[in-house]
């Protein structure tokens, strides 16, 4: 079979990514500090975009406006007149030109220290133990030790090194490297450098002076059955009565698992909603949150200079035009956004009336199909807009994408969202008794007295997704 080179004229279709459509695909599914991030870096590379202040009277920033100076202005004379002023101390003014240094008068106030232009450094918890360390007057092999156990510390303050592997970092012997992690276990805070759980609680409790107790036994021996809450298999293995057991568990449960969680390093993150619903009479109002977003406009120097034709050379004219265009493309999709995200906001309140009425446990099982078809969207651009927007509502701050469940089958009736089932499976067990908590399968029943058709797998699920421990974790005594 032959091979050869031929022409042939081929007819398609196919979507072109125009740089306007790049853009607004862009901005949509960005949060709202992203947006302004982009917004900020955009003012700083595109000459010919600028905020508007919020006193300036609203102009069209998409069309070019004529300017003309005011002649009056040109002509007019401008006079400065100065007088001397005759209370001026001549003699101290030439004494302290003429002097050498700085000269200061008894008539003068010293200027006082402003405290609050000083900002409080938070101390880390590698500060906090290279403190202690130097505070021990060690060698510079135990200084070099040392530094190797505190740069191997995770967030909780668990040394994640073996001694062997930091005897081999630093040159020395395993003896020495043990030597110095046993005196910076006595640091503060109490628990620190520990390898381990079990070792943890252990310095802790040698810490508070409980060696000859039961509580070391505890911790070394039976740690598992104090995660389970076994009380019975402690008791018949330290032939001890319940009163004994409970009072060493509650030792237990007042240590520190993770020591250095005092230091951490990261800061609360505060949502800022992106929509506000408010109540006003019998009426749901839609705002946008446009708080400390910047008012847009185009440069009206280039504006104007393109528009009048100025002599300026081709280059220039092709750039000016370019980041002019840029600029508007910017703000027409920042628009868009808005608008869209207001479209979906109002259909979501359509569909789900009854939660912004009487909470969470009337949300209604929605899909992303659902509020395309109502708002003549496709499904992906409804998933970009409700990702990473979250809104006020008299319910609570949540995630757009909160209000989309999937349904749960009732034996009567219409489906359930899931997020109102798991609703339910909270209070239940909110309403338990601590002693004889519900299992997993009790709540599956008590669902489906209440009509409501679910596995016990999925309360299982539904149950970790809150962070809620199994019954046998729930416990009390």
């Amino acid at each position: 079979m032959a091979l050869k080179l031929s022409q042939q004229l081929k007819l398609t279709q196919q979507l072109v990514m125009t740089p306007q459509l790049q853009m607004a695909i862009r901005l949509l599914q960005l949060s709202r500090l992203e947006l302004m991030d982009v917004i900020h870096q955009e003012m700083l590379e595109n000459p010919a975009l600028e905020e508007s202040p919020e006193s300036a009277e609203p102009e069209n920033a998409l069309e070019p406006e004529g300017f003309e100076p005011d002649e009056a202005l040109l002509d007019k004379e401008i006079t400065i007149e100065e007088r001397i002023r005759e209370d001026i101390d001549w003699s101290n003014y030439i004494g302290e030109y003429n002097a050498p240094g700085q000269t200061f008068f008894e008539s003068e106030k010293k200027e006082e220290i402003n405290f609050e232009s000083f900002t409080a450094q938070k101390t880390t918890l590698k500060d906090h133990l290279l403190w202690q360390l130097l505070m021990t007057s060690p060698s510079t092999e135990e200084e070099k030790i040392g530094s190797l156990i505190i740069g191997n510390l995770n967030r909780d303050g668990y040394l994640e090194a073996t001694v062997e592997d930091l005897a081999q970092m630093s040159g020395a012997s395993a003896e020495t490297v043990s030597r110095v992690l046993s005196r910076m276990q006595a640091f503060d805070p109490v628990g620190i450098c520990a390898r381990d759980l079990k070792e943890c609680l252990l310095i802790q409790a040698s810490q508070l002076g409980l060696d000859e107790t039961m509580v070391p036994v505890l911790i070394r021996d039976h740690l598992h059955h104090l995660e389970n809450k076994n009380f019975k298999a402690i008791m018949k293995a330290l032939k001890m009565d319940l009163e004994e057991v409970l009072s060493a568990v509650k030792v237990i449960q007042g240590m520190e698992p993770k020591p250095g969680r005092q230091f951490s390093e990261e800061e609360p993150r505060f949502i800022i909603p992106d929509i506000y619903v408010h109540k006003m009479d019998d009426e749901f109002v839609i705002l946008l949150n446009d708080d400390g977003m910047p008012r847009l406009k185009i440069n009206s120097y280039y504006r104007n200079a393109i528009a009048r034709g100025e002599p300026i050379g081709e280059a220039e004219r092709e750039y000016i035009q370019e980041k002019i265009r840029s600029a508007t493309w910017l703000i027409r999709s920042i628009h868009q956004r808005q608008k869209t995200i207001y479209r979906v906001m109002k259909s979501i309140l359509n569909f789900q009336w009854e939660f912004f009425e009487k909470g969470i446990a009337h949300l209604r099982p929605m899909v992303l199909r659902d509020v395309a078809q109502d708002i003549n969207m496709h499904e992906s651009t409804i998933s970009r807009v409700t990702t990473n927007k979250y809104a006020y509502t008299p319910q609570g701050i949540f995630e757009l994408k909160f209000f989309f469940n999937s349904p749960i089958n009732r034996f009567t009736g219409e489906a359930m969202a899931s997020a109102s089932v798991q609703e339910k499976i909270r209070r239940i067990i909110e309403k338990e008794s601590p002693k004889k908590p519900l299992s997993d399968s009790k709540i599956v029943e008590i669902l489906k007295d209440n009509n409501i058709n679910i596995a016990r797998r999925t309360v299982a699920k539904y149950r970790e997704m809150m962070k809620i421990l199994p019954s046998n974790m729930r416990k009390q005594l």
